[in-house]
């Protein structure tokens, strides 16, 4: 069975700073049509930061779609034309202060497809140096530092709940432990 769905019509409903809404018409495989809702996003960086020690470096932060403070691991936007590394580097350093010697990429994966184009790029950063945190003018972030169990048991306690935090630490862990490589 075919299963592609083909654009017939494309308008924009939104275009913002940071994100995109797109309207389309889409032919689907059974010849009717229907309507699909697309947020347009660059993509984005996630980095599971550990130290020597095994402790993974976190952020706190308000996210105002859901209301609520959040514990995650360092992330943020792609700008255009960078390359993926080059913002998971900017990112760490910006949120946290630390700079990393060794970066090995861990994953690439849609974030949430059934709605947006978000590609999410996942670093591993060892080698931690401290410096100075640049955070934007708009994000207030509290760093902290636990032991990358002590992580996963907060993402098994409902206490890390975002997606790209949960695949990252559980994959790093994973790593740590010598279970996979990458």
């Amino acid at each position: 069975m075919k299963l592609t769905e083909k654009r017939l019509q494309s308008e924009y409903a939104f275009k913002g700073r940071i994100l995109n809404l797109r309207v389309d018409t889409v032919e689907l495989p059974n010849g009717q049509t229907s309507t699909r809702e697309v947020v347009e996003y660059t993509g984005a960086v996630a980095v599971v930061a550990l130290d020597g020690q095994g402790n993974v470096i976190l952020v706190r932060q308000f996210r105002y779609p859901v209301g609520r403070e959040l514990v995650e691991i360092p992330a943020g936007k792609i700008d255009p034309d960078e390359d993926p590394l080059e913002c998971a580097k900017r990112e760490l350093a910006e949120e946290t202060g630390y700079r990393a010697r060794e970066w090995t990429n861990l994953l690439r994966f849609f974030s949430t497809p059934g709605f947006t184009s978000e590609y999410m790029h996942l670093f591993l950063a060892q080698g931690l140096e401290t410096g100075d945190q640049a955070p934007d003018e708009d994000e207030f972030v509290e760093v902290t530092k636990v032991p990358l169990s002590e992580a996963v048991g907060m993402v098994e306690r409902g206490e890390i709940c975002d997606a790209k935090s949960i695949v990252g630490l559980l994959l790093a862990q994973r790593v740590y432990a010598g279970l996979t490589t990458i």
